[in-house]
């Protein structure tokens, strides 16, 4: 878990965790990837990489998401090597700019609902961002789930006022116990795995921890020189 391995070295080591031989060649797994909204941004552009890796490597790949504008994503998610389903894209963002986090768990809930009763043959699914759909997703039993956490919410959220704060603890309770649910939990760098440690004690103390998967970087683009700096 402490090495840094590429995004399809990662995927084939969730693949051995459902029962594959590491003694023999990887077998071609089965992927879903289910992100909350596929835009642009790091998060996105991360699990666009994940996916066009593995689909390199000959592996069946789908991604999954609520919202998908053909006009504001990444050219892979269009014309890329992998097909997009989008599901629940009339869901509320929020609910007069508020709740925003429970949106977003309403967003993803509905899409692991339709994953699950109309894509039933995924044998790993990669989820990004929002951990509170891993349980539902657990009740296929022979599913293996890796979940990718940027850095943890509740770090990032606002506990301004007395009502705030009581509405994220049960946010932040939700977002440990489903994340420690996940057969395999990833994160961007070895500070968020020790802030990952400092935050969901409760994890660390069940011996649950997290492996690093770094942000992919395309290092084709430096190997000309550029006018620019």
């Amino acid at each position: 878990m402490g090495q840094h391995l590429s995004e399809s070295e990662e995927m084939a080591a969730a693949g051995e965790v459902a029962g594959e031989s590491s003694g023999t060649k990887t077998k071609q797994l089965k992927v879903a990837v289910i992100h909350p909204d596929l835009g642009i941004g790091g998060a996105e552009r991360l699990i666009v990489d994940a996916a066009c890796q593995l689909a390199a490597h000959g592996h069946n790949v789908h991604v999954f998401t609520s919202h998908h504008d053909k006009n504001r994503c990444f050219e892979e998610t269009v014309s890329g090597p992998f097909p997009v389903t989008v599901y629940g894209d009339f869901l509320p963002r929020h609910v007069f700019y508020l709740f925003h986090a429970v949106c977003a768990y309403l967003w993803c809930i509905f899409v692991a609902f339709c994953v699950l009763l109309w894509w039933p043959t995924f044998g790993d699914i990669l989820v990004d961002q929002v951990s509170v759909v891993i349980p539902l997703l657990k009740l296929k039993s022979s599913s293996k789930i890796v979940f990718y956490c940027h850095f943890p919410d509740l770090l990032l959220a606002q506990h301004t006022t007395m009502l705030r704060r009581l509405y994220r603890k049960l946010i932040d309770m939700i977002e440990e116990v489903t994340t420690g649910v996940a057969d395999l939990i990833l994160v961007n760098s070895k500070f968020t795995a020790a802030t990952f440690v400092r935050t969901f004690r409760g994890l660390h103390a069940r011996g649950i921890m997290s492996g690093v998967l770094y942000p992919a970087v395309s290092v084709e683009q430096f190997h000309e020189s550029r006018a620019y700096k």
